[in-house]
């Protein structure tokens, strides 16, 4: 029994220390995708903006100092960031840039969304797919 009992703590902190690791690389991304100084020169921001844009994505630089503060809730890194990200370009620059590097989209959402792919729930897509086919109506 106790066996089995560290079996299954082991397990559960690779699982948890995996899953915490695919939203810090999410947050890397988040500051790797964008080509910051054409951000900055693009919305004509001051170089106060552009210094705290740059203090902003090295902030964390590394998973342990991004995990000491998102570890009980990683899901926030992503409200948390660009909030701060409106709050240094201001409402209407914030909106350029959203509507320029995410499509109009919320960042957080593309996030959030991005965090689903491969998981354990994604199999249940073929099982819908192919019950809608047998039944032929469409419905559930």
């Amino acid at each position: 029994m106790k066996k089995l009992l560290l079996t299954a703590m082991i397990v559960g902190t690779f699982s948890l220390t995996y899953a915490q690791s695919d939203y810090y690389n999410d947050y890397r991304r988040s500051i790797s995708d964008v080509n910051w100084a054409s951000v900055i020169t693009d919305l004509v921001l001051s170089q106060t903006q552009a210094n705290q844009i740059y203090a902003l994505n090295d902030r964390y630089n590394d998973y342990n100092s991004w995990n000491r503060v998102y570890v009980s809730n990683p899901d926030r890194w992503r409200n948390d960031r660009y909030v701060e990200l409106e709050r240094i370009m201001g409402h209407d620059k914030y909106l350029k840039f959203k509507n320029k590097y995410y499509k109009g989209q919320n960042p957080v959402a593309v996030y959030n969304r991005n965090k689903n792919n491969d998981k354990r729930y994604k199999h249940m897509d073929k099982k819908v797919k192919v019950y809608k086919h047998k039944n032929g109506n469409g419905h559930r």
